[in-house]
């Protein structure tokens, strides 16, 4: 009976079955069908429901030869073949996947070995076809095709789809009947560049990042175009076709907040379901906006900021007051399910925002573990090795005068354990050219005349003593001046560190400096701070350190983040799926580290990179933070993106052919080096064994007309605005390309895997709150008095003011006007230097609100009794 009700449904009937199904090719067909996007309803039952749907002739499947061609020159076709029934025997199937039998008829004579398959989709309904298994095919045994692809209804494409077995051929090693499907394949993900692209379209093609801002909303929103200028240079970003806005017919129109998941990117760039579901749940702000009321009792009262030590410590567990999950819920009414809060929010059991307690409270506020994050922290690429003193600055100086460091040796010396600033420079120098010494002159020729002083430095330079810098100064000072326009307050840092006999580094200068206030041609005005545990040096060295960490947060997620990574990858993979077959052994070994790479990107222009956009909000450039990828963007260098290459370019590093992989760790206790030339030096071999398969020669490589078409393009359509950079692999050799082709995966997948990984990490270790994002004031502003206010520590700021002793005299009082949202608690006001006075001191020790709250300024005297009246001040 259930054979018959089996015929029935396939339309195959009695003895006929039996004699067909002897010239018949079995295989399985594997897919997953459409499913709910967060993942909480039951997947299994989901597909054994829509399994049905599928079956007759709703999705059929052709083989084509690899052997015999057509008139056409193209691979022979055999009969459509559809989807029997659904079959529960194969193993092992995951959540939300089905097998499907399916039979071929396939006369080996006329058609040959199957090189491929078309399948076309005539359900109303999208699904995700993981594989095809054909069996016992003459010659070959089984043959397995990896699929991996949604597949829309056939109606939304012009062309049927078509997918190659799992074998990799070179372009000219390619069978013939196969050549022309792998050609028009090529064609048809390259597009014709026209109209709006959508979900089913399987187009990858260029873009500026002229989606950014949003001019239809007024001018506040307007961004400029990242890309295809000299002012804005920039990598391209996948191509949308959305409209231009009304205002702006160079910026392209943005979706509605509540439509951004719907916006284009190859379907088969986009997130799995599972994915998805983590995605949406780590990044649902609706959900956040509706819990803040409920969460009142550990959320400060003041935007965005902590009142006190105390309330940054809530967060850090050990408080009753901290609401569980379940009594959120039963506050927000249910309107949550369990399992999307739990994903949302950081749990410790079921303790919400409960992160491991500090075993010391104050470990971040040390100099130890302030100079340690800078070789193990969040960003730990921008330290180098210092080679002049003082630091020179780079900025064209008709431009922003003379930014020079004004670091001196008298700020410094009592923090190198002995040594002169000379001699520590001369150390570093003998340790970076040791190579070229001993070459040129070798160690004898300093015997010779009498240099047996050199030769003993050179000996302990290897080991100690040796400064390094951390220096954002050329970075932000071009922004500097419109960036302290915003809500925001910063400066320009650059910090000395000095490497101690015990292998650790220390902070030992610190220089904090803004624009000229009478013009950016006129150089910078800057102050600088060194190492104090006490007084009002010591809370000034403390603030100078947050300074700096906001200079390095906002650095690491603008340019180490997404611009080093995240932008400046996105031109290799469209460019590889636009000239890199599925066939070629190159697409092979690039493509799974390029997954899901352009999918964040796109999310990433809706709500975090763009206008009023997440990183907008955190990081202290404000509205000028793409701006400011945009000038680094300039400097950046593919071929220095190379672990060896760029240690050694900031010196963290030099060539010994004693040691590991030929390099010499300048600091030996640097985990990023230290991991990252063992993971490098892993990658380069297993690509280097891989291509040297594939390409026995250079002429192999030269002669490969799809990969010749993919270096070119990622260069001159990719990277455009610096495709005549003289530093391009030009791709002539093997070597070339093995080089290339590590420095991709490990800046698509290492790297950015590592960083993205210490950012998790970071965001709950104990000392990770001293990595500010964002300053609120300045400690100094010339010619301005600025407060900072106090917060966990007493907080110090030092004023200039500027005084006429011939005009005005000595001063007596002064009156203070607070522009701050918040009221803060003023200790005390200590002017240096009063002519004819010495040192003035006012004690206040009151608090002063905002301006909006008194009628007239505060005002207070001088400490101390005098004969002289003093009137009353208004």
């Amino acid at each position: 009976m259930a054979q018959r009700i089996l015929d029935a449904i396939t339309g195959h009937h009695g003895d006929d079955h039996e004699v067909m199904e002897s010239k018949k090719l079995k295989g399985v067909v594997l897919l997953m069908l459409k499913k709910n996007i967060l993942g909480f309803n039951d997947i299994a039952a989901t597909v054994l429901d829509g399994a049905s749907e599928l079956l007759g002739n709703v999705v059929s499947l052709q083989l084509i030869s690899s052997a015999n061609s057509d008139v056409n020159s193209k691979g022979k076709l055999g009969e459509p073949a559809y989807l029997e029934d659904w079959d529960s025997t194969v193993t092992p199937l995951t959540a939300g996947e089905a097998a499907f039998r399916v039979k071929f008829d396939w006369n080996e004579e006329e058609i040959g070995t199957p090189g491929a398959f078309i399948i076309r989709n005539n359900h109303h309904s999208e699904f995700y076809l993981k594989s095809l298994t054909v069996e016992d095919v003459p010659g070959e045994g089984r043959l397995h095709f990896v699929c991996n692809s949604w597949i829309y209804p056939a109606k939304h494409y012009k062309s049927d789809r078509i997918f190659f077995t799992n074998k990799t051929y070179l372009p000219h090693e390619t069978p013939k009947p196969l050549l022309k499907y792998r050609e028009e394949e090529l064609v048809i993900l390259r597009g014709d560049g026209e109209g709006q692209l959508h979900e089913w379209d399987r187009v990858y093609d260029y873009a500026y990042y002229n989606d950014l801002g949003d001019p239809d909303k007024g001018p506040s929103y307007a961004r400029p175009v990242l890309g295809g200028s000299t002012e804005y240079p920039y990598p391209r970003r996948g191509r949308t076709g959305r409209a231009a806005t009304k205002s702006d017919p160079h910026s392209e129109s943005r979706l509605p907040l509540l439509l951004s998941l719907s916006i284009y990117v190859p379907r088969d760039e986009r997130f799995s379901p599972t994915k998805m579901s983590d995605f949406l749940a780590s990044g649902f702000t609706s959900v956040a906006q509706y819990a803040k009321h409920a969460l009142g009792a550990i959320v400060d009262s003041s935007p965005g900021e902590f009142d006190s030590m105390e309330d940054l410590l809530k967060i850090y567990g050990g408080l009753d007051e901290q609401p569980t999950v379940g009594s959120l819920l039963d506050d927000l009414s249910g309107n949550i399910i369990e399992k999307l809060l739990k994903k949302i929010f950081q749990t410790v059991g079921n303790r919400l925002f409960q992160y491991p307690i500090p075993q010391d409270k104050s470990a971040w506020r040390t100099d130890e573990e302030f100079a340690r994050e800078m070789l193990a922290g969040a960003n730990p690429i921008n330290i180098s090795r210092l080679v002049e003193f003082p630091p020179k600055s780079k900025l064209d100086a008709n431009l922003y005068g003379n930014q020079d460091s004004s670091i001196t040796e008298e700020n410094i010396k009592n923090n190198l354990d002995g040594y002169s600033v000379d001699e520590v420079i001369f150390h570093l120098f003998l340790v970076s050219h040791e190579k070229m010494i001993s070459e040129q002159y070798g160690l004898n020729h300093f015997d010779s005349v009498n240099h047996q002083r050199l030769k003993a430095m050179l000996e302990q330079a290897i080991k100690n003593n040796k400064l390094f810098i951390l220096d954002h100064h050329d970075v932000v000072m071009p922004y500097l001046r419109r960036i302290n326009t915003t809500s925001t307050k910063t400066y320009a840092s650059r910090t000395i560190l000095f490497l101690k006999e015990d292998g650790c580094l220390k902070p030992i200068a610190i220089e904090l400096s803004l624009p000229h206030p009478e013009g950016d041609n006129l150089g910078a005005i800057s102050k600088v701070y060194t190492p104090s545990d006490e007084g009002v040096e010591g809370s000034l060295w403390q603030l100078a350190k947050a300074y700096v960490a906001v200079n390095d947060s906002g650095r690491h997620q603008l340019i180490s983040h997404w611009l080093s990574t995240h932008g400046v990858i996105e031109p290799f993979i469209i460019a590889a799926n636009r000239q890199l077959s599925v066939l070629h052994p190159i697409y092979k070994l690039l493509h799974p580290h390029f997954r899901d790479t352009m999918n964040i990107n796109a999310f990433a222009r809706i709500i975090v990179i763009s206008a009023g956009g997440v990183l907008e909000s955190t990081v202290f450039p404000s509205r000028y933070a793409m701006e400011m990828s945009s000038a680094a963007y300039k400097s950046w260098v593919f071929t220095e993106q190379a672990v060896p290459e760029d240690l050694k370019k900031r010196g963290m590093a030099v060539e010994d052919p004693n040691s590991p992989h030929g390099l010499r760790l300048l600091i030996q206790d640097y985990p990023y080096a230290v991991d990252g030339l063992e993971i490098w030096f892993a990658i380069k071999g297993w690509v280097k064994d891989y291509c040297s398969y594939y390409y026995k020669t250079d002429e192999m490589v030269q002669k490969d007309s799809e990969l010749q078409s993919w270096w070119k393009e990622l260069r001159e359509e990719g990277h455009a605005d610096i495709k005549n950079e003289p530093w391009w692999p030009k791709m002539q050799t093997v070597d070339e390309l093995i080089e290339s082709c590590t420095t991709i995966i490990w800046v698509a997948f290492t790297r950015l895997s590592q960083i993205e990984e210490k950012i998790i990490k970071l965001n709950q270790d104990k000392r990770l709150k001293n990595r500010a994002n964002w300053g609120s004031l300045h400690i100094w502003k010339i010619g301005i008095p600025k407060f900072v206010p106090l917060t966990a520590i007493k907080a110090a700021s030092e004023v200039w003011s500027d005084w006429n002793e011939e005009d005005i005299g000595s001063p007596g009082p002064f009156t203070i006007r607070n522009n701050y949202y918040s009221e803060f608690y003023l200790k005390s006001l200590t002017l240096e230097d009063a002519l004819g006075e010495g040192q003035l001191h006012f004690v206040c020790n009151s608090w002063i609100y905002p301006v909006k709250n008194y009628k007239k300024h505060r005002v207070f005297f001088i400490n101390r009794v005098t004969n002289r009246l003093l009137y009353t001040y208004a």
